[in-house]
């Protein structure tokens, strides 16, 4: 009886590990993929209309996809607005900012409206009311309707090369993912080399080879 039991909680035990492993093997596969096919509509500031944004235009620049929960809320506006303020050091870096929620881009348009925080936006404001993008980046909470607090750096082949999500009570630094791009961007103009912690524009990186196996 005694062994029957150990027995099962050791099947239960392996399941969770199994059912861990899919679940955050699945995501950990988009890093090094293509960005899925995607066509939305967006809202721009200085636009006359709403604009159209898909998978095939992005591509020949470097891209952000910021992933909030929702217009109007407490959290989003303070990140929104920290990557506004930021955005000239984005642009100065060749890189594309798209924030995403699945709001409408109506929705959009009155919050720039209202709101003098986000007032300050400039860069494109993605509407994915019909769940596409947030599910080609794996981020979309299927129950609620709603994305996560998901980051993903795009290169301009449109592959990601980086990406992290948040819960939703915790903001992101635009300043950190500056320099997430600095480096991304680094490796990608400099085969063979690495950024160690810490790493910072124009500080030491490393060239991995056998000889630096144990060496650090």
């Amino acid at each position: 009886m005694r062994i029957s039991i150990i027995r099962n909680y050791v099947r239960i035990y392996q399941i969770i590990i199994l059912y861990s492993i899919y679940y955050t093997g699945d995501r950990m596969l988009l890093i090094d993929t293509e960005i899925k096919s995607f066509q939305a509509t967006a809202f721009k500031a200085g636009e006359k209309d709403f604009i159209t944004v898909n998978s095939e235009e992005i591509k020949g620049k470097w891209s952000i996809f910021f992933f909030y929960p929702a217009d109007f809320t407490y959290v989003c506006p303070t990140e929104l607005e920290d990557l506004a303020d930021n955005y000239d050091e984005f642009q100065e870096l060749g890189v594309d900012i798209y924030s995403v929620s699945t709001d409408s881009h109506f929705c959009h348009k009155a919050w720039h409206d209202a709101s003098d925080a986000i007032r300050k936006i400039t860069y494109t404001m993605i509407s994915d009311n019909t769940f596409q993008i947030s599910k080609n980046f794996d981020v979309l909470r299927e129950k609620e309707g709603r994305s996560e607090r998901g980051t993903f750096i795009v290169d301009p082949d449109g592959i990601i090369k980086a990406m992290e999500i948040t819960c939703e009570g915790v903001g992101r630094d635009a300043s950190n993912l500056i320099q997430k791009v600095k480096a991304t961007q680094y490796i990608r103009e400099n085969p063979g080399e690495v950024c160690p912690a810490k790493w910072k524009d124009g500080g030491a990186t490393l060239a991995p080879s056998l000889d630096l196996v144990g060496k650090i």
